[in-house]
């Protein structure tokens, strides 16, 4: 007897539902074997949707046909789009480059403000973060979701001000989230409000002015 489509979605459905922990939840699910496959595959269709057409063609039965899982297992889950949004995000921050440590505090802000650079100018990454700061903007779970990312990454980064302080090239109390926020924040700026081209100009005058504020104790406590 020739196996039919349903057969198939059947037999996926269980094969997943027998791999994965029943408490599973976006972004917690454990490494390895078939549950990792499905989350790589689903999370990857995300990505490229949201790069393709922007959130609001996040649409869970194209993600599950995309991915090549079943129906079930994406709503089960993820839930919703805003789900796969901040799985996505999760694996974004955790697989995201780790911070620098070149032994001088403006090495390691030129590092950082290239970094978000390349990030922002990407045809493919640019596309999925203009998507997902647009979502944000008009859903509070996504805006929660993409405040996780950016908390992650700067708490990443954070022992880039704590050395710096260590060797003396900061004031004391120095708060490390806004100093890194300060040389971040123009190139955003440009990215999703004005819409500019950010370019290596814009990163290394968004570093000076951080180093130059933060030398005179506008991050400090």
């Amino acid at each position: 007897m020739n196996e039919t489509v349903a057969d198939r979605d059947a037999l996926m459905e269980q094969e997943t539902h027998l791999s994965e922990s029943p408490s599973a939840v976006p972004g917690t699910q454990r490494p390895g074997g078939r549950t990792a496959k499905v989350r790589r595959a689903v999370l990857d269709a995300t990505e490229e949707t949201l790069a393709a057409g922007g959130f609001h063609t996040l649409n869970m039965d194209q993600i599950a046909a995309a991915a090549g899982v079943g129906k079930t297992t994406v709503y089960r889950r993820w839930t919703s789009p805003v789900g796969l949004v901040a799985d996505l995000l999760h694996d974004m921050a955790e697989q995201s480059q780790p911070a620098a440590d070149t032994g001088t505090l403006a090495g390691d802000l030129r590092a950082n403000a290239a970094l978000v650079r390349e990030t922002l100018t990407d045809p493919r990454m640019g596309a999925v973060f203009r998507a997902v700061i647009a979502a944000a903007a008009c859903d509070e779970e996504c805006a929660r979701a993409l405040n996780g990312f950016y908390r992650t990454r700067l708490t990443e980064w954070a022992p880039v001000a704590v050395r710096a302080a260590a060797r003396g090239e900061l004031p004391a109390g120095t708060d490390p989230l806004e100093l890194l926020r300060a040389v971040s924040a123009p190139l955003y700026y440009r990215f999703a409000v004005t819409r500019e081209e950010v370019t290596a100009a814009d990163a290394e005058r968004a570093v000076t002015a951080a180093l130059a504020a933060a030398a005179a104790g506008a991050y400090t406590a």
